[in-house]
């Protein structure tokens, strides 16, 4: 349950508050927001590491803390689909990188923490994670391709009305507003529940060491499903990304069949390939299909509708198991990747949606 409690604070406000980083990104910049963000997060970090110096902080310091870092991030994730079609003449393969590249630090964080943690203290961890914003926020300064100020804009329009601009161009879109309900669902039953039971559940049954070979396995899945989806141009996108959200299952199907731990890192490994390439299938048509002067705000929508839902289901991922039990809750889990999928196949804007060059 503390898990749960954790990972929804961190998430809850990022989703609840993302949609006015949205606005905040088209009208004064998406690289100046997305700097911002890591300076105040960098502090807020720096916070958390100092509590665990001192000692071992109160469950509510950490929920505290890891909110207002969901908060930061708030202001930085609209800027990343804002900036990634501007400096790149391949949105697909540009998204495909990034999820490379997450991915790749998803493999070496768990391990290099686990070797840390050896060492040293959670403190320095923490610490050190603090500093990554710090890196983030210099490069972001050092990138001159892109603007720190706005994108062009036909004169200057209220919060509101930009607010309400950004809802319009969510909702005329049938495939993409219908992506989103889809996910809501998944993230309720799906996606919340699994990280809470599977994470707890590798570590107290499994052990620490298991958890980072199955998180690293899960990142190296998730490198792979990236160079395919740089190298595969599907001309239905999210056709060929829903079909492959079926791969998801097997994450909470291993731990709930008590599979060995090889066999669950393999179960996570191909579940991370099927992942990446959604995400990547998704983000291009996003970014190829909506005007650059409302993408930040679009993508907002998108991004707080996706994972509103997530916070919930981890929160609640934890009592549950105590009445229902682990197994059955997970089992949902994996069920719920073949309902999304059949949901997403079934909306004929969904799966007609064509690849736009961009």
């Amino acid at each position: 349950s503390g898990v749960g409690y954790a990972l929804a604070a961190l998430v809850a406000p990022f989703a609840a508050l993302i949609i006015f980083g949205g606005v905040l990104s088209d009208r004064f910049g998406a690289r100046r927001l997305m700097v911002v963000s890591d300076m105040v997060r960098l502090c807020f970090q720096a916070v958390l590491a100092l509590l665990f110096l001192m000692g071992t902080p109160q469950l509510w310091q950490i929920l505290v803390l890891l909110a207002l870092v969901g908060a930061g991030s708030a202001l930085f994730q609209p800027g990343v689909a804002s900036i990634t079609p501007r400096i790149s003449r391949d949105v697909q393969k540009a998204n495909g990188t990034l999820r490379i590249s997450e991915s790749v630090t998803a493999v070496i964080g768990p391990s290099l923490a686990g070797l840390l943690l050896v060492v040293s203290s959670p403190a320095t961890v923490v610490a050190l994670d603090a500093l990554t914003y710090g890196v983030s926020g210099a490069c972001l300064l050092l990138l001159r391709s892109v603007p720190m100020g706005p994108a062009d804009r036909s004169g200057m329009s209220s919060f509101r009305a930009d607010l309400v601009e950004g809802w319009r161009e969510f909702r005329a879109r049938t495939w993409l507003w219908s992506v989103i309900v889809v996910f809501m669902f998944w993230q309720l039953a799906g996606a919340g529940p699994t990280m809470t039971l599977g994470n707890s559940t590798l570590v107290t049954d499994y052990g620490a060491s298991t958890f980072g070979l199955v998180m690293s396995s899960l990142g190296a899945g998730s490198v792979l499903g990236g160079i395919v989806a740089i190298r595969l141009r599907p001309r239905y996108p999210l056709r060929a990304g829903a079909l492959s959200m079926i791969l998801w299952a097997l994450m909470p199907l291993g731990i709930a069949l008590d599979l060995p731990a090889p066999l669950i890192a393999g179960c996570y490994g191909v579940s991370g390939v099927g992942m990446a390439f959604w995400i990547v299938m998704f983000h291009t048509s996003v970014q190829t299909h909506i005007p650059q002067a409302v993408l930040g705000r679009v993508h907002a929508y998108d991004a707080a509708g996706s994972l509103v839902m997530k916070p919930v289901g981890q929160a609640v991922a934890g009592p549950l198991a105590v009445v229902a039990g682990t197994v059955p809750l997970l089992c949902v889990s994996a069920a719920m990747a073949f309902v999304a999928c059949a949901m997403l196949l079934a909306i004929a804007a969904v799966r007609d949606l064509k690849r736009v060059e961009r």
